[in-house]
């Protein structure tokens, strides 16, 4: 499968997904650090990918989602932002809301 068709698969099948440098419990820098922190307070589960663990991603995901930098955070197929962003939404209460309605909104597809 090619690259692209693995990142639109990875963001189609979680509801909430990271791509960072490193591991939630274990960020590889502080920007990842910041923005994991802040998905991790609104107490949904998410996934991630460890972009230094994955060069192909690291590569390709930025031509895709048309966002240079680490981390991006997508919600319900759509990019949210990097860092700053996210950090920005978790102080206004939005990054809260919006995966809340996300989470909530998978959950009720599955039970459909």
């Amino acid at each position: 499968m090619d690259i692209i068709e693995t990142i639109k698969e990875q963001i189609a099948n979680n509801t909430i997904l990271l791509y960072m440098k490193g591991a939630p419990n274990a960020p590889q820098c502080g920007f990842s650090a910041k923005a994991s922190q802040a998905v991790m307070q609104c107490g949904e589960k998410f996934a991630y990918v460890d972009i230094l663990q994955n060069p192909e991603i690291r590569a390709n995901l930025p031509k895709y989602a048309n966002w240079p930098t680490f981390p991006q955070l997508w919600v319900a197929g759509e990019l949210v932002g990097g860092s700053d962003i996210i950090t920005e939404m978790a102080t206004d209460g939005s990054l809260q809301a919006l995966i809340k309605d996300a989470a909530a909104n998978a959950a009720a597809k599955t039970d459909a």
